[in-house]
């Protein structure tokens, strides 16, 4: 019984230090909850028809409001400024944070980049509110996301969405150019994230 009742506060004081490291704690969202997709033109949808970008198939599949944030060919500190913004009209109870491809493709300082995507994330924990991160690759013969991504997630401990993208871009089928998808690319895209959100139990 002494051993079972250790075992039970040993359990008890990890969660409490996993906690403590994310600062994120994950709700399920309910019929009436708003995610906030943040980010340029990948989260515009640019590439496929109006309303069949990924925060709009997104809200038709796991049928929970999502506002599309997305700006084509805002740089991530132009994001910085924008977001806090965002948060206190919408107040979302999640943000999906896709941002940063078009430092990568402006070869704009990657450190500058990491740092912006930290005051993003920064901007929306303050505020309680959960985020999930996107990695963007960068553009190279062999695309592949760029490291800061990975970097930045196991730091701040943010769940993190990787190689959909690059290999999306990859595929001559789901683009509609160098940099952005189609609506079928969009859609892949989609059921990616609905599945992490799955796994966070969120939905």
């Amino acid at each position: 019984m002494k051993n079972v009742f250790q075992l039970l506060i040993s359990l008890i004081l990890l969660l409490l230090l996993l906690a403590c490291d994310s600062g994120q704690i994950f709700h399920k969202l309910r019929p009436g909850s708003k995610i906030l997709a943040f980010g340029d033109s990948l989260t515009h949808g640019t590439g496929a028809a109006p309303g069949h970008g990924y925060p709009e198939q997104l809200e038709q599949l796991i049928a929970r409001k999502v506002i599309n944030a997305g700006v084509p060919g805002e740089v991530s500190a132009e994001g910085v400024r924008r977001l806090p913004g965002l948060l206190d009209e919408h107040q979302p109870d999640l943000v999906i944070l896709c941002h940063g491809g078009n430092d990568l493709l402006r070869k704009l300082d990657k450190q500058q980049l990491s740092e912006n995507l930290r005051r993003m994330f920064e901007a929306v924990n303050q505020r309680g509110i959960p985020v999930v991160m996107v990695a963007v690759p960068e553009p190279s013969l062999l695309i592949d996301d760029a490291d800061l991504y990975q970097e930045l997630a196991k730091e701040l401990n943010i769940p993190l969405i990787e190689d959909v993208l690059a290999k999306l871009l990859a595929d001559r089928q789901y683009k509609s150019d160098r940099v952005h998808l189609n609506a079928a690319g969009y859609g892949v895209l989609t059921k990616v994230i609905a599945d992490k959100l799955y796994e966070l139990r969120v939905i």
